[in-house]
C-alpha cells in the first residue's frame, strides 16, 4: 500500500480508504472489525465514516475497534450535515448543529480528535460564513485536524475556498465526490478546482454500488438478486438498474472486462486502479460488505495500468458534454 499526501497538507493517507457505511448495516460488528484489522494489516491507515451511517452505529463500531489501536497511526474521517434527530436543529451546517455533531461523533468514536471532518453536502439554509468559521474554530480547538467537503458543486467549492482564504480560516483539504468509470461529471469543473486549489479527491462509490464489480455483463436483463443494484431499483436509489442499463454502461463494462483479462486482474481491481491513476485522485473509498470483498478491492494496490489501457477505459467512458462544456470544448479546439 502506498501513501499520498491529502491535498496540500502534510498528512499522508493510504491510497485506498476503507469506507464504513456498511458497518452495522450489511456487515455485522464482528465482520466490520475483521475488515478493519485486515485493512490495517495490508498497510491501510485511512477509514471514513459519517454520523448518519446506521444512525451512529458505524461510528460506534469504529470507536470500539479504535480503543485497541495506536490512535496516531490512523486517519479517521467522519461527516455531518444530514438529520440525526427530529428537532429543527438536528441537521444542517449551522454552528449549533455542527458543534453538537462533533461532540456526538467524538463520543461515539471514543477519541479526542477527528483527523478529517467533512461537511456531507452543501446546506442552502445556512450562511457559508457561519459554517466555515465554525469549522475553523473546531480546528483551532484541536478537536478536528483537517476539514473537507462532500457533494459540492463547482461554484460552491470555489466559493468556500475563496471565502476561507479571504478570512484567513482553515481551508478545505479535500473533496469527497461521486466518481467512477460510469460517473465522470465532476471532471467538468470539480477536478480542476481541486487541482488548482490543492484539494485531494477521495471518491465515493468507486464501483457504483456494484456495477463495476464484475457481476454485470452485456445481455443481462435484470439486476443480480440480493445485490445493492436490485435494492436500488426497489428503493429508487441513483445507482438503480433503470438508470444504468444503457448502451454506454455496457460499452464501459465490455472494455473493463477486456482490460482485466489483459492485465490478469479482477474487473473490480481495474476499475479502482483506473481511479487511482486519474488526475487529482488521492484515495478511492472502498465500501466492502465482507472480508472477501475487501480482499478483492485491496488487489487494486501495488501495480499500474498501462498508458494504452488507461486511454482505452477513459475514451470508452467519456460522457457526453452538456452546455456550456460542449461549447467551450469546441471553441478551444477551433482556436488551435
Amino acid at each position: 500500500m502506498q501513501y499520498r499526501y491529502l491535498g496540500r497538507t502534510g498528512m499522508k493517507v493510504s491510497e485506498l480508504c476503507l469506507g464504513a457505511m456498511t458497518f452495522g448495516r450489511e456487515s455485522t460488528e464482528a465482520d466490520s472489525i475483521q475488515m478493519m484489522n485486515r485493512f490495517v494489516a495490508a498497510g491501510g491507515n485511512f477509514i471514513d465514516t459519517a454520523n448518519v451511517y446506521t444512525r451512529g452505529v458505524s461510528e460506534e463500531i469504529v470507536g470500539r475497534w479504535l480503543r485497541n489501536r495506536k490512535r496516531d497511526d490512523l486517519v479517521i474521517a467522519t461527516k455531518a450535515r444530514f438529520p440525526m434527530g427530529d428537532g429543527p436543529n438536528d441537521l444542517g451546517l449551522s454552528r449549533k448543529h455542527l458543534l453538537s455533531a462533533v461532540e456526538d461523533s467524538l463520543r461515539r468514536l471514543q477519541t479526542d480528535y477527528i483527523d478529517l471532518y467533512q461537511v456531507h453536502c452543501w446546506d442552502p439554509g445556512t450562511p457559508l460564513d457561519e459554517t466555515l468559521t465554525t469549522l475553523d474554530t473546531l480546528v483551532r480547538s484541536g478537536k478536528v485536524r483537517y476539514i473537507g467537503a462532500s457533494n459540492y458543486s463547482g461554484w460552491q467549492l470555489q466559493k468556500a475556498v475563496d471565502t476561507s482564504r479571504h478570512q484567513g480560516w482553515e481551508p478545505f483539504s479535500c473533496l469527497q465526490p461521486l466518481y467512477n468509470l460510469l460517473d465522470r461529471s465532476l471532471e467538468w469543473e470539480l477536478v480542476q478546482v481541486c487541482q488548482i486549489e490543492g484539494l485531494g479527491i477521495i471518491p465515493w462509490s468507486p464501483l457504483r454500488g456494484g456495477w463495476l464489480s464484475g457481476k454485470y455483463r452485456r445481455g443481462m436483463e435484470a439486476p443480480v438478486a440480493g445485490t445493492r443494484i436490485e435494492k436500488a431499483e426497489q428503493e429508487g436509489w441513483s445507482e438503480s438498474w433503470s438508470a444504468y442499463n444503457t448502451e454506454r454502461t455496457w460499452n464501459v463494462l465490455d472494455a473493463l472486462f477486456a482490460v482485466a483479462e489483459e492485465a490478469g486482474k479482477e474487473p473490480v481491481q481495474v476499475a479502482l486502479r483506473w481511479l487511482l491513476q486519474r488526475p487529482g485522485v488521492t484515495a478511492p473509498i472502498i465500501g466492502a460488505r465482507t472480508l472477501a470483498h475487501l480482499e478483492s478491492n485491496l488487489g487494486a494496490a501495488g501495480w499500474e495500468l498501462t498508458a494504452e489501457q488507461m486511454a482505452r477505459l477513459t475514451t470508452v467512458s467519456e460522457p457526453d458534454l452538456p452546455y456550456p462544456y460542449d461549447f467551450i470544448t469546441r471553441a478551444a479546439g477551433a482556436r488551435r
